[in-house]
């Protein structure tokens, strides 16, 4: 028998449920459907909110011939040979083939580079799937080619519709008339993933109740400790939780988050990258060692491995929390790129320019400039901000204390 999740898999948008900022009425992905011409795209979002559902839903109300690829498993001749296949099926009156890759981020910088070509030249469609943030993960001329839509976590009212519909409609469950009587426990340990949810109902139908309640589930759900809480169980939330409280300075709440990310089996890199990424924004110039350690822990946790790397994370996550705190360079850089963005490409000051030939010289570049080593205490009054901007400032210094725990 197979699994609820796979029984149930919808097959069209109208029984797709949730991501109704994609697929509503009007939404950009449903409009691209009813269109019949879709470019390539990547889903972000965490794990059992329809990604893979989607994509196949997607080729077959377009009729167009569909790949699958799973980066765990395929290499770069797996994806040549799948590309070469898409190229021989396409003929002048027939839509694009959709290549789908599951966890494209687990793809290597040259099994992406081998998709490059294909998507380019119109080849395939690629439609990828991530739960890791693309920017990172995803090199930069395949993301440039592709569209990103984020998924988000399923709401309650989402997991409710899909439980309800899954009990009068599975040809299994709906003979045993199972009643959902109480949703607190189904709904926190299905944490937004439609995919635990339905396991959770497998288990419930599989264990001889009639009654989904919050006691039938706990039970449940101890006698299967690990079943529901790998894929980084409530991932956004998560790691949001974890860095609000570095950047709150409670130590100790940041080290509750990094228990439940470590026992969620959460990949160690993710939260590491995290915490360079707060040693950089919340903490920055008031303790510059913080990127410094932080660096370290991600460096030690990859040389030595699981379990050991939780102890560097551990180190790094409690010096953030108890460093003191500045946001200066974050918002002096963000400032500075808003008002790039309203000004465009201002000229550089003539002072300024580089004048490495005669006629750059003759132009007036660098006539002027003064070299500040030559002053006094290294420094000399002098413009260097485009003549538009002078006097603008962006960058202003912040005072800090060290939080000291009450």
């Amino acid at each position: 028998m197979q699994p609820l999740a796979e029984r149930m898999r919808p097959r069209t948008l109208d029984a797709y449920i949730g991501q109704s900022h994609l697929v509503g009425p009007g939404a950009v992905l449903r409009t691209m459907i009813e269109s019949g011409r879709i470019s390539s795209f990547i889903l972000w979002g965490p794990p059992g909110v329809g990604k893979t559902t989607l994509a196949t839903i997607i080729a077959s109300q377009l009729n167009v011939p569909f790949y699958t690829l799973s980066a765990v498993t395929s290499g770069v001749k797996d994806v040549r040979d799948v590309i070469e296949k898409a190229r021989s099926s396409t003929f002048f009156d027939t839509h694009t083939p959709i290549l789908f890759i599951d966890e494209i981020h687990r793809f290597s910088k040259s099994q992406q580079d081998s998709l490059l070509g294909a998507v380019e030249q119109g080849v395939v469609t690629l439609i990828g799937a991530t739960t890791e943030n693309p920017s990172f993960e995803v090199i930069r001329p395949l993301l440039s080619r592709c569209q990103l839509y984020v998924l988000k976590p399923l709401s309650d009212d989402d997991l409710l519709s899909l439980a309800r519909r899954v009990i009068r409609e599975d040809i299994y469950l709906r003979e045993k008339n199972i009643e959902i009587k109480e949703t607190a426990a189904l709904l926190r340990y299905s944490g937004g993933d439609a995919r635990k949810l339905l396991n959770i109902l497998d288990l419930v139908y599989n264990s001889g109740s009639t009654e989904v309640t919050d006691a039938v589930v706990s039970r449940l759900l101890q006698q299967n400790p690990l079943a529901f809480d790998k894929d980084g169980e409530m991932h956004y939330d998560i790691i949001s939780a974890f860095i609000k409280s570095i950047r709150g300075s409670d130590p100790d709440a940041a080290l509750y988050w990094l228990a439940r990310m470590i026992e969620g089996g959460e990949d160690p890199s993710f939260i590491a990258r995290r915490l360079v990424i707060s040693a950089s924004e919340d903490i920055g110039l008031a303790n510059p060692n913080a990127l410094l350690l932080a660096n370290a822990a991600f460096d030690a946790c990859q040389k030595i491995g699981w379990p050991e790397g939780r102890i560097p994370l551990a180190e790094a996550t409690v010096y953030l929390a108890t460093s003191p705190k500045s946001n200066s360079a974050y918002m002096a850089v963000n400032t500075a790129i808003e008002r790039v963005k309203e000004t465009g490409n201002l000229p550089v000051p003539l002072h300024l320019r580089n004048a490495p030939t005669s006629m750059m010289k003759d132009l007036g570049y660098s006539d002027g400039y003064k070299y500040p080593h030559d002053f006094p205490g290294h420094w000399v009054q002098q413009q260097y901000m485009p003549d538009a901007l002078q006097g603008t400032h962006f960058f202003e210094a912040q005072e800090n204390d060290i939080i000291k725990k009450k």
